[in-house]
């Protein structure tokens, strides 16, 4: 299929996402593909990671586990392809599953949950909403870290589970996205977050930066030309001024991208010292000379940016399915 053609059903999918989000009837009898890659990374991770293995064959049986679950996503996405080629309204099923693998509307409604509770000064519950979207303790946080932490992570994942399923696919079709999808997950499970998974996780985690560096520095921009957009030039500079100063500093290198975009954007500084399940991350400080004082106003800022620049992207891939770009 011709990038342009795939750009459409791109297009077609990104538009059923924003409107219907994910069908929760569907997930209720049948398990997600995300959820079924985690099932098969725990498998993986239970059969090849053994506490008594020396640490270069845990490296090696971790390079074994990621292209066994690389292979079978890969092999799935065919199966999809060749459905979709073959049936009646094949073109249906490929946009459906598509629109199934990215998150715009549902990332929307999970930060704007954290953002309603911090207006009505209900901590208890946005601390409950924001444990729903990071990885990090919530009990310890106040108003303004919570508000934080849902910022972060609105940032964060429009580049992991919007701009880069996107870009996958357009780049190999539902293998490719299905391979993303499968590898995030398991970046996410096993990526170096724990003494156990310190050697089996690294493969994981470093492919998973390397599948990350293209929509990282795209989701930035979109999230520059939003902020330019929603909230005036001044905001615009700022977001490019924190990208260019800050980006680099950020312990992740695709995550400071888009977190220090959308700092400079609100002029509140995002990232820090954080604390998680596995202990403390010394993060530096993206925008610093921002406000830590983020509260649901803040998160409505953000999340008006974050549509702009969901939209941003629909109008690159139009043009690209004009073949304009």
């Amino acid at each position: 299929m011709a990038i342009d053609e795939r750009a459409w059903w791109l297009l077609a999918a990104l538009a059923l996402d924003a409107l219907a989000g994910d069908p929760e009837w569907l997930w209720r009898r049948i398990a997600h593909p995300v959820v079924l890659a985690g099932r098969v990374v725990s498998a993986l991770d239970r059969r090849l990671n053994r506490d008594e293995d020396p640490p270069a064959r845990r490296r090696r049986q971790g390079r074994l586990a990621l292209a066994l679950l690389l292979g079978l996503s890969l092999a799935a996405g065919g199966g999809l392809c060749f459905l979709a080629r073959t049936l009646h309204g094949g073109a249906l099923l490929e946009i459906a599953a598509v629109a199934l693998l990215l998150a715009q509307r549902s990332l929307y409604e999970h930060v704007a949950a954290v953002g309603e509770a911090l207006r009505a000064d209900r901590l208890g519950a946005a601390r409950r909403a924001v444990s729903r979207i990071v990885g990090r303790e919530p009990g310890h946080l106040d108003a303004p870290a919570v508000g934080r932490a849902a910022i972060e992570s609105l940032a964060e994942n429009f580049s992991d589970a919007v701009v880069a399923p996107a870009l996958w696919y357009l780049v190999a079709g539902l293998p490719g996205i299905l391979a993303y999808k499968a590898l995030n997950t398991a970046d996410s499970m096993i990526g170096q977050r724990s003494a156990r998974h310190l050697d089996f996780g690294r493969a994981a985690a470093r492919a998973d930066d390397l599948a990350n560096l293209p929509a990282s520095r795209l989701s930035a921009l979109l999230l520059i030309g939003a902020a330019a957009v929603v909230d005036g030039r001044a905001s615009g500079g700022r977001a490019l001024g924190s990208v260019r100063r800050d980006a680099a500093r950020h312990r992740s290198p695709n995550a400071g991208w888009p977190e220090a975009a959308m700092a400079g954007a609100l002029d509140r500084a995002l990232a820090g010292p954080r604390r998680y399940a596995e202990g403390d991350v010394d993060d530096a400080w993206m925008h610093p000379g921002g406000s830590r004082n983020a509260d649901g106003a803040d998160v409505g800022r953000a999340l008006r940016l974050y549509v702009a620049a969901c939209a941003g992207l629909a109008g690159v891939v139009a043009l690209l399915a004009l073949g304009l770009a």
